[in-house]
C-alpha cells in the first residue's frame, strides 16, 4: 500500500496549481463554450504534464530516460510545425473569400488590424523580452492560433505554452473585448453608419481558382518565410474552389481539422509543466497579448474613421475591428452590434470581407514577423 502511495510525496503545491489551471481551462470549454476544441485538450494535458514523474513526458528516473509519447508527438507534430500547417489547410479549405473578393478594398483593413503586432512587439522587447521571444508574444495580436504556435515554434520560444493560452483564450473572448473596445472608441452615430449591400455577389470561378495561386506567389515574393503559412492555406482553399475534389475538400473541412486539433490541444501541453509556466513572465504574456488583441482591433477602427475623413460613400467603422483573424467570430459579433444599433443595419457581408482578409494578413504578418527577426 505504502508503494501504491508512494508518488504523493512527489506531490508540488506548484503541480497541484497547474491542476486548477487545467480545471478552469476544461471548466471553459465546457461550461462557458470557449474554443471547446481546443481549451478542453489543453486544460487536461495540463493535469496530465504535472503528475510527479508522469509518464506522459520524457523523465529521468533513476539514471534512465523514460521518453513520454506527448514529448514524441511535440517532437513530430510541432517541433516541425506540421500540426499548424496541417490545419492551415483545413482553414483553407473552410473559408470563401467572395464577399472580399466582391469588395477587395477591405483588405485595407486585414492590413490595418494587424497594428497591434508591431505595437507589442516593441512593448515586450521593452520589457525586457529577447527579441524572438518579443516577436512570439506579439503573434497573439494576429488573433490566429496556428500562426501563434507556428510563429512561437520556429524561435524556439520558452514560453510557447503561455503564448498559446493567451492566443486561444483571446480568440474565445472575442464576443466580449471587441464590442467594449469599440464602443469606447466610436460614437453612436458612426455605428449606425449603413453600407451598401447591393454589391455583386458572385465571383467567377476561375477568379476563385486564380485568388489563391496568386495570393501565394505574391506573399512569397514579399515575405518568402511566410511561403509554408500562406502557402498551406491557399492549398486548403484551392481544394475547395476547384471543384473537382470535393471529397478532398469535405475532410479538409471535418476530418482533418478536427484530428489535428485533438493532438494539438494535448500536445501543446508538454510545455505547460509547472517550472516552465508558473512565472511572472506568464502573467506579463497574458497581459501583452491583451494589449496586441486589442490594439488589433483599434487599428482597424482607426482606418474606417480615417477613410470617412475623404470618402463620399462612408464606412461602418466598426468593420474594420473584423479585420483580426479571428474568423467568423468577429464578423459575426460586429454584425451583431450593428443589428443592435439599428435592426435594419446588415452588416454581415462587409464584416466577412475584413475577416477573411484579416485571415490572410495576420499569416503575412507571422511571415514578416519571422523575415524581419530570424
Amino acid at each position: 500500500m505504502e508503494l501504491v502511495f508512494e508518488n504523493l510525496f512527489n506531490l508540488e503545491l506548484q503541480q497541484v496549481i497547474m491542476w486548477l489551471i487545467g480545471g478552469i481551462l476544461i471548466y471553459l470549454a465546457i461550461k462557458k463554450d470557449m474554443e471547446p476544441t481546443l481549451l478542453l485538450p489543453i486544460g487536461f494535458g495540463a493535469i496530465l504534464v504535472n503528475l510527479p514523474f508522469s509518464g506522459a513526458v520524457t523523465q529521468v528516473i533513476d539514471g534512465v530516460t523514460e521518453v513520454g509519447i506527448l514529448d514524441v508527438l511535440f517532437n513530430a507534430g510541432i517541433a516541425n510545425e506540421m500540426f499548424p500547417l496541417l490545419l492551415f489547410i483545413g482553414i483553407g479549405a473552410m473559408i470563401d473569400f467572395t464577399p472580399l473578393l466582391t469588395n477587395p478594398k477591405m483588405l485595407f483593413f486585414g492590413a490595418a488590424a494587424q497594428f497591434g503586432i508591431f505595437f507589442t512587439l516593441s512593448l515586450a522587447a521593452l520589457l525586457g523580452f529577447d527579441i524572438k521571444d518579443a516577436a512570439s508574444i506579439a503573434i497573439i495580436g494576429a488573433a490566429d492560433g496556428p500562426t501563434s504556435i507556428f510563429v512561437a515554434n520556429y524561435f524556439n520560444s520558452k514560453y510557447i505554452g503561455a503564448i498559446i493560452v493567451a492566443a486561444y483564450s483571446y480568440m474565445a473572448l472575442v464576443p466580449i473585448i471587441q464590442p467594449f473596445v469599440i464602443r469606447r472608441i466610436t460614437s453612436r452615430e458612426e455605428r449606425l453608419i449603413r453600407m451598401d449591400n447591393n454589391v455583386k455577389s458572385t465571383v467567377p470561378r476561375v477568379v476563385k481558382i486564380l485568388f489563391p495561386i496568386f495570393i501565394t506567389i505574391i506573399a512569397g515574393i514579399m515575405a518568402p518565410r511566410s511561403v509554408a503559412l500562406v502557402g498551406f492555406l491557399m492549398f486548403g482553399n484551392l481544394i475547395r474552389e476547384c471543384g473537382v475534389l470535393n471529397l478532398l475538400s469535405e475532410t479538409a473541412q471535418r476530418e482533418l481539422p478536427n484530428l489535428i486539433t485533438i493532438l494539438l490541444g494535448i500536445t501543446v501541453a508538454t510545455k505547460m509543466q509547472a517550472e516552465y509556466f508558473l512565472t511572472k513572465e506568464t502573467i506579463m504574456i497574458l497581459g501583452l497579448g491583451l494589449i496586441a488583441f486589442v490594439f488589433d482591433t483599434v487599428g482597424g477602427v482607426l482606418l474606417g474613421k480615417f477613410i470617412n475623413l475623404f470618402a463620399k460613400n462612408k464606412v461602418n467603422p466598426m468593420v474594420g475591428a473584423c479585420g483580426i483573424s479571428a474568423f467568423p467570430m468577429s464578423a459575426r459579433v460586429i454584425h451583431k452590434m450593428g443589428l443592435e444599433e439599428d435592426p435594419h443595419n446588415f452588416l454581415l457581408m462587409h464584416a466577412v470581407g475584413a475577416n477573411v482578409a484579416g485571415q490572410i494578413a495576420s499569416v503575412i504578418a507571422g511571415g514578416l514577423i519571422i523575415n524581419l527577426i530570424a
